[in-house]
């Protein structure tokens, strides 16, 4: 699929997206009116605010933009931040949407997998969005100075919830133009990888994950991570940061619990390392070539879809609660995680990039050998 027929779709999704996320924060006002609370409820009203004031164009009651003589030039700094975050969401999104409908074009065959990238990349796009204008949102607090990599760290993790399903709405958006840009071509090629080759190198990448998933999650290494940088000035406390873009998990011994319930929460992890194997297995099959961007962005995608499964096993299997607000509780828990994707999920896919490339040399010398004695050297 050429450039100028790709960048279509991908330029309508990210404009779907950012007027989705436009829109939601915007509605943020409507809660703060008369009855509001007493309509949905102080619980309801205190999540839904805290979902949507991330994404808020105007500074909302009790935001952290500073109150001084200069507050013009503070609140002139939390536009600009707005500005930014919205720009950057559109940019990420149309620029990896770019990547994934050239390489895993939503056609007959792909289109759920196609739906399924685009919207993960959807809950990246808007992470990455967050991160890059979070230094704009902390100089409009007037506290630029204390604890820097720890408030850019909070920051950096706010409006993940609402983003899950405004990515999902986007990325039918984008299929559906795809769909129409598509009609009338025909089929895009699919990569020839031999299925030991695809196996070996899908066993790899999910190692890479298991690596967060299993080492770096675990308590003692999680605190090790958290402290062993720890100290003063500007830079001396990246703690939090490293934690969020590093962890995939969070787990110790079975102390405290029965041994039952606490595989049943490990068990989530187990399935979001299958995601991760089983994307990686089909993955060299589906895309029209295989490239190390194409595979890093659409690993990165399945972490997340992962995250999002293993959020849904604890949500249903091991918390199993029906109140409201227990429902509050885990739609507040979407989006968790995607930070460290990006992080191990480049890594991973380059990974498996890399092993394809090398087994799949070495498949070949076999085969050809073996086909110069089939037809006499």
């Amino acid at each position: 699929m050429e450039y100028r027929h790709a960048a279509i779709p991908a330029v309508a999704g990210g404009l779907m997206l950012t007027l989705l996320l436009w829109w939601a924060g915007a509605s943020a006002a409507a809660l703060d009116l008369d009855g509001a609370t007493g309509a949905l409820g102080i619980e309801t009203a205190n999540a839904l605010r805290s979902w949507l004031n991330p994404w808020a164009y105007d500074p909302q009651p009790g935001a952290s933009v500073a109150a001084t003589a200069d507050g013009a030039d503070y609140l002139a700094l939390h536009d600009t931040a707005m500005q930014i975050r919205f720009v950057a969401v559109f940019l990420f999104y149309a620029a990896g949407a770019l990547l994934l409908v050239r390489r895993l074009p939503a056609e007959r065959g792909r289109v759920w997998q196609a739906l399924l990238a685009l919207w993960a990349w959807g809950v990246v796009a808007g992470t990455l969005a967050v991160t890059v204008s979070a230094p704009w949102i902390i100089a409009a607090g007037g506290r630029g100075s204390y604890r820097f990599l720890p408030q850019l760290a909070g920051l950096a993790s706010a409006g993940r919830t609402v983003l899950v399903p405004l990515a999902l709405a986007a990325a039918a958006w984008t299929v559906l133009v795809t769909r129409l840009v598509l009609r009338n071509t025909e089929p895009q090629p699919r990569e020839e990888v031999p299925g030991r080759t695809a196996v070996v190198a899908a066993t790899v990448g999910t190692a890479v994950v298991a690596v967060s998933v299993v080492l770096l999650s675990y308590q003692a290494n999680a605190a090790r991570i958290q402290t062993a940088f720890t100290g003063g000035g500007f830079l001396g406390e990246p703690g939090d940061l490293l934690r969020q873009w590093l962890l995939l998990s969070a787990w110790s011994g079975p102390s405290g619990v029965g041994l039952w319930d606490w595989l049943l929460v490990r068990f989530g992890d187990v399935l979001l390392l299958a995601v991760v194997w089983c994307a990686l297995r089909w993955l060299p099959g589906m895309l029209t070539r295989v490239s190390v961007p194409a595979m890093a962005a659409c690993t990165v995608c399945a972490v997340v879809l992962g995250l999002l499964v293993r959020h849904l096993w604890r949500v249903t299997v091991v918390d199993g609660g029906t109140t409201s607000w227990h429902l509050l509780q885990a739609a507040s828990g979407l989006g968790e995680g995607t930070s460290a994707a990006v992080v191990w999920g480049t890594l991973a896919g380059v990974t498996a990039t890399v092993v394809l490339r090398v087994t799949g040399r070495g498949a070949e010398v076999p085969e050809r050998a073996a086909a110069g004695d089939r037809y006499g050297g």
